[in-house]
């Protein structure tokens, strides 16, 4: 079987593997969320921070949800990092944005942070900030989750087939899972232009 033949075929299977429910759950608090007039606040690293940084359009433009992504802010992101550490550039944001128990966070992410192998300890840091200040916590992650899916509210696993095709297929399958959410009846409230 050919890489693109292998490619596909394991995207077709993890379809079929999705917890279509929790998806669901997600559309749910998400109505919620707009409903109490509450924030979301969209955290991700590398591919999955463009893949935030889309989302928060989507959030914002169709579904009429305020959304915000800290890694858009270039400038603030990367002061924070030169100056504080880039640890702690998701909890002090939400800090200063004083985010509090309306308010949401999406996580987007591959692995959904570890403190034990030292990945993503921005996301976990922004989570356990997120947590205390009564925050939901909702995600779309890959892998086994990791501390998203340990501490989550709400969160969608993207399951793993193969271990070499984990971050692309749970990149890809973050903009499949959002762009549903976006576009449930529940939720849409702007029509996309095509």
């Amino acid at each position: 079987m050919s890489h693109i033949s292998q490619y596909f075929e394991e995207a077709k299977v993890i379809i079929e593997m999705l917890d279509l429910s929790m998806i669901e759950n997600l559309v749910t608090e998400m109505v919620a969320l707009r409903e109490r007039l509450g924030r979301l606040f969209i955290l991700g690293v590398g591919g999955s921070a463009a893949n935030a940084s889309h989302a928060v359009n989507d959030f914002r433009k169709i579904c009429g949800i305020e959304a915000y992504a800290p890694t858009d802010n270039v400038s603030e992101l990367t002061a924070r990092i030169n100056d504080e550490g880039w640890e702690t550039v998701f909890s002090t944001w939400l800090k200063t944005s004083k985010a509090n128990k309306n308010d949401a966070v999406l996580v987007l992410s591959v692995g959904g942070g570890n403190k034990q192998h030292n990945i993503s300890v921005n996301i976990i840091d922004g989570l356990n900030e997120a947590k205390e200040r009564g925050l939901k916590v909702f995600g779309i992650v890959g892998r086994d989750g990791g501390f998203t899916y340990e501490i989550g509210d709400c969160v969608v696993l993207i399951p793993t087939l193969t271990p070499h095709h984990v971050t692309p297929h749970a990149e890809a399958f973050q903009g499949m899972i959002w762009h549903s959410l976006v576009s449930h009846p529940m939720l849409q409230l702007n029509k996309t232009k095509w």
